[in-house]
């Protein structure tokens, strides 16, 4: 093949970091590209091989690769482009020739990308740190209202939020990485986690501001406790979702407060009652990750 290191340069504009992003650059490098064949066929053949034309059919031929939306083609275009200016001579040979460049240059671009690593670890690893996490904010929750516990920091929810976008990129680009895939279970599953991680930094406050411990905040605790042994993957949403029904039973059947201060105690631990409930049914709509617990 005459221009045959052209083919390297073909491979590297095409290779891209996902599957349908390479997929996609291949096929508008090749309809730039042989488009770019058309315009210089008819410009040279017509006008002649000279700087002149080359610029004029340049300066037409961008605004046709925009208009049908190939513009990333352009440079896989100008290089065979300057291959015909070159040879100053388009015959059947150079148009072959050519056509050999694109397929060697596209196609193995095409194949580097059909190797993507494997990323279901790194997903489950993500999980599983995220999953420690949300245990670790429920135990300092229970641990406050348990015995009035105030040394956490808060580090774990910053933690949380950082991990779960790098989670969500990751799963979007797993979705990229399979041609006939429009979602992925691991996205759904960190989109739903992020929705509750609002919820938690929302309630937080409830409990931290309580004027005093009142003697529902045990009610309260021990269910934190459980839930925060119970952070994992499968839908068990339902079976806490009743349980804190029976919470809101015992908690309306204990005393009034005594206190203005107490008052506003049971008021805060009530609202949090709400918005936990709020925070499992996010969970009970998700319906598990496959093959896990």
């Amino acid at each position: 093949m005459q221009f045959f290191t052209s083919a390297a340069i073909l491979t590297i504009l095409c290779i891209q970091t996902t599957k349908k992003k390479s997929l996609h650059a291949v096929y508008t490098r090749f309809v730039a590209s042989l488009l770019g064949m058309l315009y210089s066929f008819i410009a040279f053949e017509t006008f002649g091989y000279n700087p002149y034309v080359l610029v004029i059919m340049i300066l037409l031929f961008i605004p046709s690769i925009v208009s049908i939306g190939v513009t990333a083609g352009f440079i896989s275009s100008a290089v065979i482009m300057m291959h015909i200016y070159s040879e100053a001579n388009f015959t059947l040979s150079l148009f072959y020739n050519e056509l050999g460049l694109m397929t060697v240059g596209f196609g193995v671009a095409l194949l580097v990308n059909l190797y993507m690593g494997d990323i279901q670890k790194r997903l489950d690893k993500y999980r599983i740190e995220i999953e420690e996490l949300y245990k670790t904010i429920f135990s300092e929750i229970y641990k406050y209202l348990e015995v009035g516990d105030t040394d956490w920091d808060g580090r774990e929810l910053i933690e949380a939020e950082k991990l779960l976008n790098k989670a969500k990129s990751l799963a979007y680009i797993d979705v990229e990485n399979h041609l006939t895939r429009r979602e992925n279970e691991y996205y759904l599953y960190f989109d739903m986690r992020e929705r509750q991680l609002e919820i938690i930094e929302r309630v937080l406050p409830k409990i931290t501001t309580l004027p005093v411990i009142v003697q529902q905040a045990q009610l309260v605790a021990s269910f934190m406790k459980e839930l925060s042994e119970n952070v994992h993957s499968g839908n068990t949403a339902r079976t806490f979702r009743d349980k804190l029904d029976i919470v809101k039973k015992e908690f309306a059947e204990l005393p009034l407060p005594e206190t203005h201060e107490k008052f506003l105690a049971m008021a805060s631990l009530y609202q949090f009652i709400e918005e936990m409930d709020e925070y499992l049914e996010i969970k009970q709509t998700f319906k598990g990750l496959k093959g896990k617990k």
